[in-house]
């Protein structure tokens, strides 16, 4: 599992935006295809845990993405202070 988690990083670092946009719409779409697949009697319990995954996910993402976006508009501040 480590070899595999290993593997996914190296070809993480390899990744362009235009390879991170394709693997996203990738996942994006195998999530309707299995929103479609799902009964109506189970459609709102799948919708409550897709809201609570979406919620604990997207939170830790946008606020290291904000920090990044902070730090980089600091330096670039600093350096036209230079």
């Amino acid at each position: 599992m480590k070899e595999l988690l290993n593997y996914g990083k190296k070809y993480m670092e390899k990744m362009n935006v235009a390879d991170m946009a394709m693997l996203k719409t990738c996942v994006l779409s195998l999530g309707v295809l299995i929103g479609v697949s799902i009964p109506k009697t189970h459609k709102k319990k799948a919708t409550a845990v897709a809201s609570v995954a979406f919620a604990f996910t997207y939170a830790p993402l946008m606020t290291k993405f904000l920090s990044v976006v902070l730090d980089e508009s600091k330096k670039s501040i600093n350096e036209a202070k230079e």
